[in-house]
């Protein structure tokens, strides 16, 4: 176990390289000149002359070529320092680690509400296959997969926040004005995880060892819950380490929504102003929280099946 973590550990500053190559390549070739849009925002909308974009490009040092650009970004990166914004002029690191809370909090909570409705629905749903209950934890199961969250928030947003009045729309500090962005986040995870779970469930009901704790004179509900679902888990556990990726990244779209004081809004902000240095550092710390979390979801297939080791063919 020890290796495996060292020679994964090892891995993770080459795929955060390859991962910032990409974006920052990216980034710069998306359409627009970010040091016009800059002064034009700051001009009130007044197109700025060209020797007043040619000076602020001089400023920022984006006359440099790409490779200068990228390896001065990297070498600050590696510090800490991941530059400042074009717009305000302030730290993009503490900008980014003073609104790292509350994506997390919407991130956590949303997949905290996933979880606890998915998998137990899908268990559910397996027990009771053929019956009106699977047939309508399947139908909420393509809801959920064939909305989007950017359609399910303003639909929640107009229910419960305009026409029943029962939960705030916007805003930040208390926890009901988390629940309505924590569950429009959460809902293509809630259905992804029901859908996984039934398929897994159904998959280890007819293994030898459940014949055997039915043979024991066990309920059937206390051989799933505790023999089978523990067996059906890891494919629903590998899904919840990408669904990570996909919180973060729809948790942009859901803060700036309901008015999020997250990372979200600062990252939207940021990509229409060509702010390349933001939307650079909001990769970085996506990647590294990514990256993490499947790793430690690597190592908790140890604990579900014991029987896996990690050996050097494993990687």
């Amino acid at each position: 176990m020890r290796s495996y973590l060292a020679r994964r550990l090892t891995t993770l500053p080459l795929l955060l390289l390859g991962i910032s190559i990409i974006s920052f390549m990216l980034l710069n070739f998306a359409p627009g000149d970010a040091a016009e849009i800059t002064l034009r925002r700051q001009n009130g909308g007044v197109t700025p002359s060209p020797a007043a974009v040619s000076e602020l490009r001089q400023e920022l040092g984006l006359n440099d070529p790409l490779p200068v650009r990228y390896g001065r970004w990297v070498s600050h990166a590696v510090r800490g320092d991941l530059g400042e914004s074009y717009r305000s002029g302030a730290p993009i690191a503490n900008e980014l680690f003073r609104r790292l809370p509350a994506t997390l909090l919407l991130a956590a909570t949303a997949l905290a509400l996933a979880v606890a409705a998915g998998i137990p629905l899908g268990v559910m749903a397996a027990m009771k296959r053929g019956t009106w209950l699977d047939t309508a934890c399947r139908l909420l199961a393509l809801v959920g997969a064939a909305v989007p969250s950017y359609v399910m928030a303003p639909a929640l947003m107009l229910l419960f926040a305009v026409y029943l009045d029962w939960l705030p729309a916007i805003g930040y500090g208390s926890p009901k004005t988390l629940v309505l962005p924590a569950v429009a986040l959460s809902f293509g995870t809630m259905a992804q995880l029901m859908r996984l779970t039934r398929a897994s469930v159904l998959e280890v009901l007819g293994q030898d060892y459940m014949r055997t704790a039915r043979a024991k004179g066990l309920s059937e509900t206390v051989v799933i819950w505790r023999h089978g679902l523990k067996n059906a888990l890891l494919p629903v556990v590998t899904v919840l380490g990408t669904s990570i990726g996909y919180l973060l990244g729809g948790a942009v779209i859901i803060e700036t929504i309901f008015g999020w004081p997250g990372i979200g809004q600062f990252v939207v902000t940021g990509i229409s102003q060509r702010d390349y240095p933001v939307v650079q550092g909001f990769v970085l710390y996506v990647a590294v929280i990514f990256l993490l979390v499947n790793l430690a979801v690597d190592v908790s297939y140890r604990w579900l099946d014991p029987r896996l080791h990690f050996d050097r063919q494993s990687i």
